[in-house]
């Protein structure tokens, strides 16, 4: 099976030789060396040299349960048998309805319509093309429909498609392809890292809504959507702020007629404290984007749910043209779908919200010592997320160059004690599989701490 993989200096030539790989500067690799994996399993990574890695990411925040979980295995193996894929216009399988009749129980009542794409950026394309169609539908002269933008959040990412690229706030990424992108209404973020000594976060999340509040006032008539990551936005820093904030979102979203996208794909599936992170706000989105952890990382997949109101929306007859235009090839794989359902079944059967709540616990405890290091400005926590934040001066916040690449210090110290950290920045965060143990949490702990201190060092 492996044929010439037999070692990572051999297999990392090879690599090099024909691949790109996402987010990486290439030419980086003539000094920082690739890892080839040769396996996986629970939480542990093995390369070819046989080092071992704990994957304190879950790599890429996907593998919720592990790598090679028995339970996904198993159910793939199944699956493998009897159905690989079918054209999803005008066909329909098992493995698809099922997963879309449990998504529409666990997700907020009221999204009860599940639309299949196959990453999360395609997710994100779905849900904002479906909020303008839908205006464009209910608009009496359908040529000139007046709700045509979006409002988003400062420090926000969305995906790294046209549309969702568009809809994000990551600088390096607007500037360069900024002629691609549609023109969108940004609002300041409720970041709470940026609170008044002695604020809460409920009190700044609050504070700081009275701009989106503005916003949605002005702009109402010409705005389709605001589009939202609840509670962490991720890929910015991991950046957090209280559930308040989603609360008051719902009800001005609904009092000024604009649409609510929830864009759970990095939150969703018990990352949070709770199943999805709009539960504690106890809101219902008119738009829920999931992918990442829907199939514990083995396959890509994502879905799209929304109400019943704006299915109607699209349903009528063929001469009307109002039918939604979107299609994926691979939409609604019977291989995806059946480890999606795989992984809902372990959330069923393993009472993983209740475990994971105990294990965030750990972390925050494993976590005290970071408070006090002195180039360390913030460490925060929701749930299974912990970030902490290097900055040069501790009492200014003043941030280290980015020139410098603290983070890449941590993530390189970090591989060399066998763990797998990927800094964002200079931000280091866990967001390791629900199966990690007390054992492996400390020495992900352990080993971070030993990071910080050497890429703090001068």
């Amino acid at each position: 099976m492996t044929g010439h993989f037999k070692d990572n200096q051999t297999i990392a030539k090879r690599d090099l030789s024909v691949l790109w790989h996402p987010c990486t500067q290439m030419k980086d690799h003539e000094t920082f060396p690739i890892i080839p994996i040769k396996t996986g399993q629970g939480v542990w990574l093995e390369d070819f040299d046989g080092n071992r890695y704990l994957d304190a990411i879950s790599s890429w925040w996907v593998n919720l349960f592990g790598h090679t979980n028995p339970t996904i295995n198993a159910a793939l193996k199944d699956q493998l048998d009897t159905l690989e894929h079918v054209i999803f216009a005008g066909f329909t399988h098992e493995s698809a309805i099922k997963l879309a009749e449990k998504l529409v129980e666990v997700t907020p009542t009221g999204l009860n319509r599940c639309f299949y794409a196959d990453n999360g950026s395609a997710a994100v394309e779905v849900a904002l093309k479906m909020s303008f169609h839908y205006w464009r539908n209910l608009c009496h002269n359908p040529g000139q429909p007046k709700k045509t933008k979006f409002i988003t959040l400062e420090n926000s990412y969305h995906g790294e498609t046209l549309g969702a690229l568009a809809v994000g706030n990551v600088p390096l990424y607007k500037e360069t392809y900024a002629p691609l992108l549609m023109d969108v209404i940004t609002v300041p973020s409720p970041d709470c890292y940026h609170r008044e000594d002695g604020e809460s976060w409920a009190a700044y999340s609050s504070r700081r809504f009275e701009l989106m509040e503005n916003t949605l006032r002005d702009h109402a008539e010409t705005v389709c959507a605001v589009i939202i990551e609840p509670l962490v936005q991720c890929a910015g820093n991991m950046r957090m702020y209280d559930p308040v904030y989603l609360k008051l979102l719902r009800e001005a979203c609904s009092k000024y007629n604009v649409h609510l996208i929830a864009d759970e794909i990095a939150v969703g599936f018990g990352r949070t404290g709770t199943l999805f992170a709009c539960e504690q706000a106890a809101i219902t989105p008119d738009f829920m984007c999931l992918s990442k952890g829907l199939t514990g990382g083995y396959l890509p997949l994502s879905a799209v749910l929304t109400t019943d109101d704006i299915y109607q929306a699209f349903y009528d007859d063929y001469q009307k043209l109002t039918a939604f235009l979107h299609s994926h090839s691979y939409t609604g794989n019977a291989l995806a779908c059946r480890a999606g359902l795989a992984t809902l079944e372990i959330f069923q059967q393993k009472n993983v919200i209740e475990n994971n709540h105990n294990l965030s616990i750990l972390m925050a405890q494993v976590s005290e010592r970071f408070h006090d290091h002195p180039h360390i400005s913030d460490v925060r926590q929701t749930g299974m997320i912990v970030a902490i934040e290097m900055v040069k001066n501790k009492h200014t916040r003043e941030p280290y160059p980015w020139q410098e690449r603290r983070g890449l210090r941590v993530y390189q110290y970090a591989l060399s004690k066998g763990v797998l950290l990927r800094p964002l920045g200079n931000v280091i965060y866990f967001m390791p599989p629900y199966i990690i143990n007390e054992d492996e949490i400390r020495l992900m702990a352990d080993v971070a701490w030993g990071g910080i201190q050497q890429a703090t060092r001068d």
